[in-house]
């Protein structure tokens, strides 16, 4: 298994050349296509009531910042992409960004999307990330606002917990843990049973790594009064990692997000890339 198709979000938030950057070294390094996807979003008329409101400057106004959003991504993109020896295509879908984003990750093998801003007025979609993770049935790479290491995989750790999330984003990030110069499957109070992690904690999902020729170490940790999610961050700053794996836990419904308290913790905390599955 490897990437073939590299899909990235391209907004016009500031921290957008952070993220396409990353996608085009990722695909470069896999030779992958890399596809940029602009979401232009439907012009929403707010309904009044009382005296009508005139529609022609809010659809000027509208048309006029669409245009300008779409300059800036499209530079971005075009800034990424110079000079490499890529196979990259650039698509503008008229769409709600989480609609096209889900369906056209599911022809892609992996989404690389940015960490939600709240204090940039370009980054509109708080719960993107989250919402594509958990709809498009593919794995997502979420990029930090503050930008990625130089090179992203170096030194991966694998968040396990033996449930069918973290097998599912073990399986979706087995290109970058085979590449990877080294792995740490972290394990934080893991509970013996024979329908969990079994006698030993961390060895069968170290020996199945391995039957993949991924150079892997096992850490057991132990979170007493402090969340799964800051411990996680707290030992990825301490072993020089440059990509987290984990699989995502909750639901969507209503467009109501629902996580796990260590999936929030990383993606409002987060300092290096996350490979997410759901």
């Amino acid at each position: 298994m490897s990437y073939k198709t590299i899909l990235v979000h391209c907004d016009a938030s500031r921290s957008v050349g952070n993220r396409l950057s990353a996608a085009a070294d990722i695909a470069q390094r896999f030779e992958a296509r890399m596809i940029g996807v602009h979401v232009r979003e439907p012009f929403d008329v707010v309904s009044f009531t009382g005296e009508g409101v005139p529609i022609a400057p809010m659809l000027e106004a509208y048309n006029t910042r669409s245009a300008e959003d779409e300059k800036v991504a499209r530079g971005a993109y075009d800034k990424a992409t110079k000079g490499r020896n890529l196979a990259s295509e650039w698509r503008v879908i008229e769409a709600f960004a989480e609609d096209a984003l889900t369906t056209s990750a599911r022809y892609a093998d992996l989404l690389v999307i940015g960490q939600s801003d709240p204090d940039d007025p370009a980054s509109e979609h708080d719960d993107l990330p989250e919402a594509t993770a958990l709809a498009t049935g593919r794995p997502i790479l979420v990029v930090p606002k503050i930008g990625a290491p130089s090179t992203i995989g170096k030194t991966v750790m694998l968040c396990w917990n033996a449930s069918r999330e973290s097998a599912r984003a073990a399986a979706d990030a087995l290109p970058f843990l085979k590449a990877a110069e080294k792995v740490i499957v972290l394990i934080v109070d893991p509970h013996v049973s024979p329908t969990s992690h079994g006698q030993e904690p961390g060895a069968d999902v170290a020996m199945w790594l391995a039957r993949h020729g991924v150079k892997v170490t096992v850490q057991r940790d132990a979170a007493a009064d402090t969340e799964v999610g800051d411990v996680i961050l707290s030992r990825a700053a301490d072993l020089g990692v440059d990509l987290l794996v984990m699989g995502v836990y909750g639901h969507s419904r209503l467009r109501e997000m629902i996580l796990g308290g260590a999936s929030r913790t990383l993606l409002s905390s987060m300092t290096v890339p996350v490979l997410m599955s759901h």
